[in-house]
């Protein structure tokens, strides 16, 4: 079992939702990669999606592919996510650590080199974008063999077929992705995601984190009314931006904490 069902279970008995927040490896420098994960930790963090950089990372909106393309310049590659994981765990051994990225990283280091590279850094799964459900029965029971959940998103447009293969094959939790759009884009619509993830949940028993869209305090007190889990990803890449290297690491843990602190209200 990986690190994510205990979360889920700890922060249930607590009657709290998990706040899961994304940063991409590498930006704005290597050095600081392990520092932000710590700091969001810090700031009130229960889960972590560390991007792998991707040259062409077709869900993001701009935001985040200005990260990428940040962190590609310094060369950062998946092997050198599997390094800030490793260092980040010499500390840290309780936040679980959710790799999220594109498939071609993985396919050219093959699948069960991901694994055993994935497993052996102290990561807890991945969400792959581009790897369907339906074609990935196999990955994903190589995966939870290695207590290794693969989490796989769900849109406004998903049908029932494909809800059903995602409870099938999915671990850890589900991503709900409350827009039709990209990463940081337009503004949520909390009834149509509570009742989006009341039919949802007819199938899939897996915790639900909801993401895309949240960028403050209220909209994420609102969301965590009808989900187990908020998702922030484009928003803190915003605060990393607008920092200089140096105020980066504070600053985003004062964002976080404000936004815990709203969830926690």
């Amino acid at each position: 079992m990986s690190r994510i069902a205990p979360t889920f279970a700890a922060l249930k008995a607590d009657k709290k939702t998990a706040l899961v927040t994304f940063i991409t490896a590498g930006d704005p420098a290597p050095e600081l990669t392990v520092p932000l994960m710590h700091a969001l930790v810090a700031g009130g963090a229960d889960i972590l999606e560390l991007g792998v950089p991707f040259s062409d990372p077709m869900a993001e909106g701009p935001v985040i592919q200005r990260a990428c393309e940040r962190a590609l310049a310094f060369g950062v590659g998946i092997h050198d996510v599997f390094g800030y994981v490793r260092e980040f765990r010499k500390t840290n051994q309780s936040t679980p650590v959710v790799l999220m990225g594109y498939a071609n990283p993985i396919e050219r280091i093959g699948a069960d080199a991901f694994i055993a590279a994935s497993k052996e850094a102290g990561a807890d799964g991945a969400i792959v974008v581009d790897y369907p459900p339906e074609e990935c029965e196999e990955f994903a029971a190589a995966m939870r063999a290695n207590d290794l959940d693969l989490i796989f998103l769900l849109a406004p447009t998903s049908t029932e077929a494909r809800i059903a293969q995602v409870a099938k094959v999915g671990g850890g939790f589900s991503y709900y992705v409350s827009l039709k759009g990209v990463t940081g884009a337009g503004h949520i619509d909390t009834a149509e995601v509570a009742e989006r993830l009341t039919a949802i949940r007819q199938h899939v028993k897996l915790p639900i984190g909801v993401g895309f869209g949240i960028r403050d305090g209220a909209t994420a007190r609102a969301v965590a009314e009808v989900a187990d889990a908020v998702v922030i990803g484009s928003r803190i890449i915003q605060e990393i931006e607008n920092n200089a290297q140096d105020a980066v690491v504070p600053a985003v843990q004062a964002f976080v904490s404000r936004i815990r602190t709203a969830l926690d209200a």
